[in-house]
């Protein structure tokens, strides 16, 4: 089993979103070392920090877990969507994405700044400067201590 944080602007698609939903296919990345994590190293059963960004705050809101392997990202083939993608063929698609389902809300919302002043959590990814990618790998020791604080 492997860990995550992926990130979702909580106007557009939040933690809530996906409870009410149950599932969501993680449609519409369009960066490759995303995607590349999504087609190549994430697996059914892994576990994911729900990560709330461009908020405020912004920070984890609970957990979700993949529930289906990647498959190409439908929107691609959309040419109503802003994700179109005109190079993507159903024979070549482009981009892929990977299905979470719900699992649940960190009774306690952890805080990037939490996460910035916790001396457990110093090696994430997500508080490092200019780091902006949507999904970043987590560490086991890290998921578990978070989680531990989210449902305090």
């Amino acid at each position: 089993m492997k860990y995550w944080l992926m990130k979702s602007e909580p106007d557009v698609f939040s933690i809530d979103h996906l409870k009410k939903n149950k599932t969501t296919w993680w449609e519409g990345v369009r960066n490759y070392q995303a995607r590349n994590f999504m087609m190549n190293d994430m697996s059914i059963g892994d576990q994911v920090l729900f990560y709330h960004s461009n908020a405020e705050p912004s920070g984890l809101a609970g957990i979700a877990e993949v529930s289906k392997n990647a498959e190409p990202d439908q929107l691609q083939f959309d040419k109503k969507s802003e994700y179109y993608e005109p190079r993507a063929t159903k024979e070549k698609p482009m981009w892929f994405c990977v299905q979470l389902k719900y699992v649940n809300h960190f009774k306690n919302f952890i805080s990037l700044e939490d996460l910035k002043n916790d001396p457990a959590c110093k090696d994430m990814l997500v508080i490092k400067k200019g780091q902006r990618l949507s999904i970043q790998p987590v560490n086991e020791k890290e998921f578990k201590h978070l989680c531990k604080i989210g449902t305090k």
